[in-house]
């Protein structure tokens, strides 16, 4: 466990479990542990200490304040702050065995449609010249448009690997058919 000190430069310091921390620091290990030792300290403290961290790596980000609305959020954010300070130690972890990459599906052919099921419909009017507009899927089959659009681009576009063309009808509606 990581232990805190805190000197009256308000110089934060982590320390890993068994290292000596000198005299007339103060020490901390939690969030409360931290708003205990705040508790007794001027808010200006709290902001000083705020601001020796903002701008300076690793807390590029972290902007100077010049107050905060409350202690507890002062203490909060200086804990999430502080928390960059943990020493990190070298795992002694037993070396992994590297993954195979995962093989990619390939492409199911057209002839996977059950006889009479929605896909085979969809199918079936998607093969006429004129290919199907929106609508007429949806009545086919019951379906929303996001339904419909979903299965055009998933399960024959994607998954089937079918090419599938999306055009405007002279009347302007919105029609799909399989390229050849």
């Amino acid at each position: 466990m990581t232990t805190f000190a805190i000197d009256t430069d308000n110089t934060i310091t982590a320390y890993l479990a068994g290292e000596t921390i000198p005299e007339g620091q103060a020490r901390f290990a939690s969030e409360k542990e931290l708003a205990k030792l705040a508790a007794t300290w001027p808010t200006d403290r709290l902001v000083e200490i705020w601001n020796g961290f903002a701008g300076v790596p690793p807390f590029g980000d972290l902007k100077p304040v010049k107050k905060f609305t409350d202690r507890k959020t002062a203490v909060a954010r200086i804990w999430r702050a502080v928390q960059a300070l943990t020493p990190t130690v070298a795992p002694h972890v037993a070396p992994v065995a590297t993954k195979q990459a995962k093989s990619t599906k390939e492409a199911t052919p057209p002839k996977d449609a059950r006889e009479g099921s929605k896909k085979a419909i969809v199918l079936e009017l998607l093969r006429r010249p004129e290919g199907a507009t929106l609508a007429d899927i949806q009545s086919a089959t019951g379906w929303q448009p996001h339904s419909v659009r979903g299965f055009i681009s998933g399960s024959l576009s994607k998954k089937m690997g079918l090419n599938v063309e999306s055009f405007k009808t002279p009347e302007g509606a919105r029609a799909y058919r399989i390229a050849q």
